[in-house]
């Protein structure tokens, strides 16, 4: 049932979003189980009020805890608040309803129907599974704009989806476990999944890590354990755990929501790269560096564009230049965070540095027909080689042949659904 689910949603992306667009969101694209209560917090002034009014009220709705220390919803949290706080808005004007479960359209609704209740203007919702409530509700509350992370649904006016290639910033993270699983003769890497080829983000994710991985060690396999959900601490800490023990990983990498995994290499003396945020405070002699978003840069953007409708939220779309916001390295919006240099490999920044602007400036990607090495000078400084290679997956097929042009975005973020060469689940 996942794949044809999986399927049906690649198809209706292929369709809608030729141009840009979200997909089946790494913050979190499907239904997960995280502790389940609608808890309004944060409310506004009284919306009656009008000679008060502030120049936008923002709504939003969270998955986990507004209070989280690390991960999905905590960087999420972090970007509203910088954006609001970079625009002149007060804190006061933030509306949160935190602890929504995904797979429960009513109470997604229910949330809604708090915030836009108590004024809010543009309505932020972050995880895939929002996606039908926030679908409704934008035609109900046609005066408030809604704008949803992750998902492909969206109108020509009020309502419209983001997301990142993240999958670059997994490469470079990839470049630093690879580099210390050199380092430590282990060829061995983790990685903690939420989901694999069950949907693009998550699939994609891994592939970019493996590449990355093998971009500095050929010889490393990276073992993927799948917990099927995005949010489960406890199913985190026992996946990282079993890759410990059976595959005895040097390194652990993950795609699911808190720094669970990164706790688990720490308690074991090895080493991790995080998601969402920078884990190296949870894990500090563990922690390499995590693949990053910094969702400032898109809710600033989207908040100034509520803004400019004046009151009109039936120009939110035409004032964001599209319904589907989708941006990298280039925008600043996804990246690695800094590197935690005393535990890293010798050489890994200058690496990962030298790669980053290669992506930044356009010249090469991380699924295309060329595959990077690294030639590292007696003064540290790095020479990027590339060279054409088939991009072949785990089963011997050739996805992208040598020298060929990378993946198209439409495939990385909606209907990726195979592993790349090096990659075991299981």
């Amino acid at each position: 049932m996942k794949k044809i689910l999986a399927l049906a949603l690649a198809a209706a992306m292929s369709l809608s979003l030729a141009a840009c667009g979200g997909n089946n969101n790494g913050g979190n694209s499907a239904a997960s189980n995280p502790p389940a209560a609608s808890n309004p917090s944060n409310s506004s002034t009284d919306p009656g009020k009008e000679e008060n009014k502030p120049a936008i009220r923002v709504g939003a709705i969270y998955i986990t805890s507004q209070n989280d220390v690390a991960g999905y919803t905590f960087q999420h949290h972090n970007g509203i608040t910088t954006a609001m706080r970079n625009l002149g808005l007060d804190p006061a004007d933030l509306i949160v309803v935190d602890n929504v479960p995904d797979n429960d359209d009513t109470a997604v609704a229910n949330a809604i129907d708090t915030v836009v209740n108590q004024g809010a203007d543009i309505v932020f919702g972050i995880s895939f599974g929002y996606i039908n409530a926030m679908n409704d509700k934008a035609e109900d509350y046609s005066d408030v704009i809604f704008s949803h992370g992750t998902g492909y649904m969206a109108n020509d006016t009020n309502f419209n989806n983001y997301f990142g290639r993240i999958y670059q910033a997994r490469y470079l993270t990839g470049i630093a476990a690879g580099m210390k699983s050199l380092e430590l003769g282990n060829n061995s890497i983790g990685y903690v999944a939420a989901y694999n080829t069950d949907y693009a983000e998550t699939c994609s994710g891994i592939n970019a890590f493996a590449l990355g991985v093998q971009s500095a060690n050929p010889d490393a396999v990276v073992h993927v354990n799948v917990i099927n959900a995005w949010g489960d601490e406890a199913l985190e800490r026992q996946a990282a755990q079993a890759l410990i023990n059976t595959y005895n990983c040097c390194v652990i990498s993950q795609h699911c929501d808190s720094a669970q995994p990164q706790l688990v290499a720490a308690e074991n003396n090895v080493f991790g790269c995080g998601y969402n945020s920078d884990m190296t405070e949870q894990a500090p002699t563990a922690h390499l560096t995590a693949a990053i978003w910094h969702w400032d840069v898109y809710y600033q953007t989207a908040i100034q564009a509520a803004i400019d409708c004046n009151g009109d939220a039936s120009k939110f779309v035409e004032n964001m230049s599209g319904n589907a916001y989708y941006a990298g390295l280039a925008e600043g919006f996804v990246d690695a965070s800094p590197l935690n240099e005393s535990i890293a490999a010798p050489n890994t920044k200058a690496v990962m540095d030298a790669v980053r602007d290669l992506m930044i400036s356009g010249q090469w990607d991380v699924f295309s027909g060329q595959k990077l090495s690294y030639v590292i000078k007696e003064d540290g400084a790095v020479e990027v080689h590339t060279e054409p290679a088939d991009l072949v997956d785990n089963q011997g097929n050739v996805i992208v042949a040598a020298g060929g042009p990378s993946v198209d975005d439409g495939v990385i973020k909606g209907s990726m659904n195979y592993n790349v060469a090096g990659v075991q689940e299981g």
